[in-house]
């Protein structure tokens, strides 16, 4: 028995798509083909890979370890492969990037995308601010190469760079009654009887914001939660309740154009972002070129006026 890159993409694709049909229909293969490359692995490693159920497909202990080596050593082939039809040319190949929605980072797209077009325009950057997915578990499984996430805390599988710190401030609608003059900081205990339209609570920024009004001891009035930029700040222009947001990002969206922004005080809620890698998967070529123009637009950026934004 032996094992080949073939077997190991056969593998990755099943324990992704939880299911041998559908991972045949993708790689164009028959079903007892596929079946007997898993069983040519499970002998060759002398473990069981691979639980089978009514539900579908899920990788044992052993299969866990495998996929993310499989992971690795697909991606340093796939790399490789690059290299060899680019070795005369410039640094060439894909790069993915994670941009955690409703931070600052997701307002670095733009630029990052406009520098790389000039510094590297044979890179392929392929950026992901979905909500879908949990942008972490991405690095870890080696499916993205990096991550500006919110994270101060150690996460399993991962290395954190503490980038900066970002403030929240209160959006609200153009014609709502605040408390105080314009621009003045609001206390959080005046949200208490506020309408508010939040992420939903496996966001760690909205977490951040219940924790903070519970310090204030305000119970807040959460009327929607939506998990769409666009969603969010036509909800807000339309009156339908408050929002909190970074400053960067309201002012980087046009279409908050008009909103009221109020810092926010007693306590200030602030959060910090970390570029987020894998601690066992190598960053090829093309990644840590795009990791230095990440870097670079980030350092700027903490040295000029930001409103909300601090170096760590």
């Amino acid at each position: 028995m032996s094992v080949d890159f073939r077997k190991l993409k056969s593998f990755v694709k099943i324990v992704d798509t939880g299911s041998v049909s559908r991972a045949a229909a993708i790689l164009r293969t028959a079903q007892p083909a596929l079946s007997q490359q898993i069983a040519s692995l499970e002998a060759h490693f002398k473990h069981k890979l691979l639980i089978r159920s009514n539900v579908g497909i899920t990788p044992t202990e052993a299969g866990l370890i495998l996929y993310r080596h499989a992971q690795l050593m697909l991606k340093q082939i796939d790399q490789a492969q690059i290299d060899i039809n680019q070795a005369t040319a410039s640094i060439a190949g894909r790069v993915s990037i994670g941009l955690a929605t409703y931070s600052t980072s997701s307002s670095l797209s733009l630029p990052l995308l406009r520098e790389m077009r000039i510094k590297h325009p044979q890179i392929v950057v392929h950026i992901n601010d979905s909500f879908g997915q949990i942008l972490s578990e991405l690095i870890m499984t080696g499916k993205m190469d990096m991550a500006l996430i919110y994270a101060s805390e150690p996460i399993k599988g991962t290395t954190l760079q503490p980038l900066f710190k970002e403030e929240m401030f209160l959006v609200s609608p153009p014609g709502e009654n605040l408390p105080g003059a314009a621009g003045e900081a609001l206390a959080l205990s005046a949200l208490a009887e506020m309408p508010l339209l939040l992420p939903s609570k496996n966001h760690l920024l909205r977490r951040l914001i219940d924790d903070a009004l519970a310090r204030a001891r305000a119970t807040p009035t959460v009327v929607s939660e939506i998990e769409s930029v666009p969603a969010l700040s036509a909800a807000v222009l339309d009156g339908l309740g408050s929002t909190i947001l970074p400053a960067s990002v309201v002012t980087a969206i046009p279409s908050f154009a008009g909103a009221q922004v109020r810092p926010l005080t007693r306590p200030v809620i602030d959060a910090t972002v970390s570029l987020c890698v894998s601690d066992h998967l190598p960053l090829s070529e093309p990644a840590l070129a795009a990791k230095a123009v990440l870097l670079e637009i980030v350092g700027h950026m903490t040295a000029t006026e930001h409103p909300g934004i601090r170096p760590v």
